[in-house]
Parts: structure tokens; C-alpha cells; sequence
């Protein structure tokens, strides 16, 4: 544990009036109000330097420690795309016809949702978010991380807003189990699949569900 730890100034953010602060915060809102899980996407390329320029957004989320337990892997080759495909439809299929309570089921119905995920190979990116309950040290030892799902939830929430942000439409995507997203990316056991994260443009006649939110004060409550 150091003794003396190192603090620097903290960065400088633009000190706003309460006016400007609502406003901001009402325009932050009406930009993610917009926000949709799709799954009609468009094939139409993204430039790898906005991914990277996302995922470094999500990776200024806070951590446990600071230690940043999560790995992203995106990836846009065609061929690896379709081997998670494969595989991600077959546990689906496994799960839909065998697994899934029928409470499950019924709550999904009104998705529209079944074990066919052709978007996995239509959209341009697929990201892999990964969570690591543990790292490995230079010395080969085990030492763990702090709220590493807790931590990753928070950078994979951050990704999303930040494609978001870009006009990107994302599905997160969690079939179960999703050990196979270790194998064919070939990521360590010590990593444990969170999401994957499908990225890329709304197909022009994308529908999506005829479902609402819940109003503010089904989801909040406020003291003092």
C-alpha cells in the first residue's frame, strides 16, 4: 500500500449556472430519450476510429480501486463475426426451446425476439465486453479486482451513450452461457463475458417495439 499517494489538480470542468445546468441536463435527456435497442441494422461501414474513440470513453468510468477490470474486443472481420454467430444462435436456440422459464418467455413476446440474431453478422461491429473478476501480475499471482461487474456494468453503460452520442444504434446482446465469445476471441478464463454489444447505422426500415419507459417517478424517489 504506498504511503504517500500522488494527487494532482483535478481537471477543470466549465462552472455552469443553475439555468444552464437544467438546460444541459434536459438536452442530455432528450439526446438519450432517442435511444432504441435495434436490431435492423445496415451493413454500412463505421470507421474504426470512432469504436476506439467510444471505448476510450468507456473506459473512463470509475472502478473499484481504480483497477479497470473490463477488456473490449470489437471486432468487424467477417468470418469471426459469423463463427459468434453460430455459436451465439446455438445457445439461444438451446435456451428459447429448453432453458427459458415460461414467464420468460412471455415477458419476451412482446420484443417480438426469437434464437435468430442475423444482426450479428449484418451490423459493420460487434463489441465484446469483458469483466475481470481477477488480474494476473507480473509475477504470475493471482490478485483480485474490486466491484468488477459493478465496474464494467458502469464502462459498458458509458460505451452505449457514447455510440449513442455518435448517431450509432447498439443491441446488447447476452446469450447464456457466453464462455465460446472467450474461445473464439481467444481471451483468457480469467475474463468473464458481461455483453456483447452490437454497434453500427439503423437499417432505413428498422422497426423497433411499440413499448414505452417508465415515467420519473416510477423510477425515483427523491429526499429532502
Amino acid at each position: 500500500m504506498a504511503k504517500n499517494p500522488r494527487f494532482v489538480p483535478a481537471p477543470e470542468i466549465e462552472r455552469r449556472s443553475d439555468e444552464q445546468l437544467i438546460q444541459r441536463a434536459w438536452e442530455f435527456f432528450q439526446m438519450m430519450e432517442r435511444r432504441r435497442t435495434i436490431r435492423d441494422f445496415s451493413d454500412r461501414p463505421v470507421p474504426c476510429e470512432v469504436i476506439e474513440h467510444c471505448i476510450r470513453a468507456a473506459g473512463t468510468a470509475p472502478s473499484g480501486a481504480n483497477l479497470q477490470p473490463w477488456h473490449f474486443v470489437a471486432v468487424s472481420d467477417p468470418k469471426v463475426k459469423h463463427e459468434i454467430r453460430v455459436a451465439a444462435e446455438a445457445e439461444e436456440k438451446e435456451f428459447y426451446e429448453h432453458r427459458a422459464p415460461k414467464a420468460w418467455l412471455e415477458a419476451l413476446a412482446a420484443l417480438g425476439t426469437d434464437w435468430r440474431k442475423p444482426f450479428l453478422e449484418i451490423a459493420p461491429w460487434l463489441i465484446a465486453v469483458f469483466a475481470q473478476p481477477f488480474r494476473i501480475l507480473p509475477d504470475g499471482t493471482r490478485s483480485p479486482t474490486y466491484y468488477p461487474l459493478e465496474s464494467t456494468g458502469i464502462a459498458a453503460g458509458l460505451l452505449v451513450t457514447a455510440l449513442h452520442s455518435c448517431g450509432l444504434a447498439t443491441l446488447t446482446h447476452t446469450p447464456s452461457p457466453m464462455g465460446f465469445l472467450n474461445r473464439i476471441l481467444g481471451c483468457p478464463p480469467h475474463e468473464k463475458p458481461f455483453v456483447l454489444l452490437v454497434a453500427g447505422h439503423t437499417a432505413e426500415d428498422a422497426m423497433v417495439p411499440d413499448i414505452a419507459r417508465k415515467a420519473l417517478d416510477d423510477i425515483s424517489t427523491f429526499v429532502g
